[in-house]
C-alpha cells in the first residue's frame, strides 16, 4: 500500500464534497489550490472560494496562484512533495503541473466521457434531455477531458429533475468515485482505458447569454428541458413585451400542458393563478418567474401584483 500525499484542486461548492471526503477518509492531503480571492458584491469585499473557505476551516496549506506556470507558485508546490494531485472544478492545468506527481493528477469529470467534455456538463445533460448521465475521474493529459478513464459511475436523470438537483446528485456520487479511485492507486492496482474516438460526441459548452436565451419556436420539450436544465443558475432568459415594456426576464421552472390551440407562439395566457406561454402543440406553464428588480417568485405571487396586457408575448 503505497503512503500518498495528496495536492487537491479545486474552487466551487462541488469541489467541497470531495475534499470533505478525502480529508473524512483520513487521506494525507499536504495542499490545497484554489482560485485567488475575487472581489464580489456592491462594497467590492473580497470573496474566497468555497474550497478555501472549507480548508481553512481544517488548517490545510492552500496555495493561490495567478498563474500556474509562475516559478514561485512552482517551487511552492514541489516542496509539498505531493505523489498524487486530485483536481475538481478547477481550471485547465500546464504540463509542468500535472506531470509533478510520481502517480500522476487526476480529475473528477461530472459526465459520461467522452460526452459532454467541457465547462458545463451537468446542465448540457438536461437541455439536451438525457436520461442519464454520470461522474468520470481521469488522468489528465494535455487536452480538455480527454485522458485516460480510472472509474465511471452512472446516475440516473429524473424527468423532472433541475441542474441544482442533478448536481448535488453527482457531487455525492463523485466524492465515492474518487475514494474509490485513490484506493486502486494507492493499492497499485489502477488500470486505464483510453476514451473512445467516437464520432457525435455531445459538447458542454460554456453558458453565455446567447445559449441561456430560450427560444419559444422550438418543441415543448426542449423548451421545458432548457428551463429546468438553467435552474437555479444561470436561469433561462427571455424577453416580455407587455403594454410598451419589454423586460428581460428569467423562468427557474415550468410544466408541459398539451393541448391544441390557434394562438400565435409566445402568447401569454393568464388567470388568477397560472401564466401560460402558447408554444407549438400546448403550453409552457410559468411555475417560477422572476421580473427585473423583483424577486424570483411562483407564478400567484407575481399575478397578485403584476398585470399582463392582453397582448403580451414572450419574445
Amino acid at each position: 500500500m503505497t503512503d500518498l500525499r495528496i495536492v487537491f484542486m479545486g474552487t466551487p461548492e462541488f469541489a467541497v464534497s470531495i475534499l470533505k471526503s478525502i480529508i473524512e477518509s483520513k487521506y494525507q492531503v499536504v495542499g490545497v489550490i484554489t482560485a485567488p480571492d475575487k472581489p464580489a458584491g456592491r462594497g467590492r469585499k473580497l470573496n474566497e472560494s468555497a474550497v478555501k473557505t472549507y480548508a481553512k476551516s481544517q488548517g490545510l496549506n492552500i496555495l493561490q496562484p495567478t498563474n500556474l506556470k509562475d516559478e514561485t507558485f512552482l517551487e511552492e508546490l514541489k516542496a509539498l512533495r505531493a505523489n498524487l494531485q486530485i483536481v475538481v472544478a478547477f481550471r485547465m492545468l500546464p504540463e509542468v503541473v500535472w506531470k509533478l506527481p510520481k502517480h500522476g493528477t487526476f480529475n473528477l469529470h461530472a459526465s459520461l466521457l467522452p460526452d459532454y467534455r467541457g465547462a458545463a456538463p451537468i446542465n448540457w445533460a438536461i437541455i439536451n434531455g438525457e436520461t442519464q448521465t454520470g461522474v468520470t475521474t481521469f488522468f489528465i493529459d494535455d487536452k480538455i477531458d480527454t485522458g485516460a478513464i480510472i472509474l465511471q459511475k452512472t446516475v440516473a436523470i429524473d424527468a423532472k429533475e433541475h441542474a441544482g438537483q442533478l448536481h448535488d446528485k453527482l457531487m455525492h456520487a463523485g466524492s465515492e468515485l474518487v475514494l474509490e479511485t485513490i484506493k486502486l492507486i494507492a493499492s497499485g492496482e489502477v488500470t486505464t482505458q483510453a476514451q473512445p474516438q467516437t464520432e457525435g460526441t455531445k459538447t458542454a459548452y460554456k453558458l453565455n447569454r446567447d445559449n441561456c436565451k430560450i427560444d419559444w419556436t422550438s418543441n415543448k420539450e426542449q423548451i421545458y428541458d432548457k428551463i429546468r436544465g438553467l435552474s437555479p443558475y444561470p436561469g433561462a432568459w427571455c424577453y416580455l413585451q407587455n403594454g410598451e415594456d419589454q423586460l428581460d426576464i428569467k423562468i427557474h421552472a415550468s410544466e408541459i400542458e398539451k393541448e391544441t390551440h390557434l394562438l400565435p407562439i409566445g402568447a401569454i395566457v393568464t388567470n388568477k393563478k397560472e401564466i401560460k406561454v402558447a408554444v407549438n402543440g400546448g403550453y409552457i406553464k410559468i411555475l417560477e418567474i422572476k421580473l427585473p428588480g423583483k424577486r424570483h417568485m411562483d407564478a400567484q405571487s407575481l399575478l397578485n401584483g403584476y398585470a399582463f396586457s392582453e397582448s403580451a408575448k414572450m419574445l
